[in-house]
């Protein structure tokens, strides 16, 4: 099975890399390409950017590409629930937009003509739900934006829009969208690294860059694993 992975970051992308073995890099067009196997499973890994037109943009060409059964988007993401801590993993049983308004007619969140939720594979969800780990992995739903959310006030509007969300990041359901035109199975499997809106958010951050992300990661590479 041919798997294409999407991170946003360098710190999130050389995390996954050093899981794949016998890697070549290919260019197509303005991107890079790492390709490797982990398991039994062909792993395309694109480090695509932050933001929904750089998300949007290499899942597209990856599909065009490279033809992937399933696409994952994985890295890091904002708690925006209690119940959640650091290092947990939230899984996108579906996923959708919190800066989106298309106006009267469609939902908040709606891009016209789209799902008001993206709705994520089951059986990459059922692979992640049932892992073998002592982490937390928590099925819910994800809401993106382009936005890094800091502040109290941001969170209090997107937990009033979307009282059941559980993270926030800037990439999955631009992902899930191209994927959703494209009919590629999508999942996004992100880690916990922060909760906006706490006092000292952006230290917890940072923290968890320093001293959490090796462990953290392990969890990725045993989904990875499982599929």
């Amino acid at each position: 099975m041919t798997i294409g992975i999407l991170t946003a970051m360098s710190v999130e992308y050389r995390q996954v890399a050093k899981m794949l073995s016998q890697t070549e890099t290919q260019t197509r067009g303005p991107q890079n390409y790492l390709v490797g196997t982990l398991g039994q499973n062909r792993i395309i890994l694109l480090q695509c950017g932050i933001g929904k037109v750089n998300a949007a943009t290499g899942v597209t060409n990856l599909i065009l590409n490279f033809q992937p059964d399933r696409i994952i988007s994985t890295g890091v993401a904002g708690g925006i629930d209690e119940k959640l801590r650091i290092m947990d993993v939230v899984v996108g049983q579906n996923v959708c937009y919190h800066d989106v308004w298309c106006g009267e007619g469609c939902d908040p969140g709606q891009v016209q003509g789209m799902p008001t939720e993206f709705i994520g594979d089951p059986v990459m969800l059922r692979a992640a739900s049932t892992l073998p780990t002592d982490v937390r992995i928590v099925p819910g739903l994800i809401c993106t934006g382009d936005q890094f959310i800091t502040a109290r006030e941001e969170l209090d509007r997107i937990k009033a829009a979307r009282p059941e969300g559980l993270a926030v990041d800037m990439e999955s359901a631009a992902i899930a969208q191209v994927c959703h035109l494209y009919q590629v199975p999508f999942l996004s499997f992100r880690i916990i690294s922060d909760t906006p809106g706490a006092d000292a958010h952006f230290q917890q951050y940072l923290n968890f860059w320093d001293t959490m992300a090796d462990k953290s990661f392990t969890v990725t590479k045993l989904f990875l694993e499982s599929l």
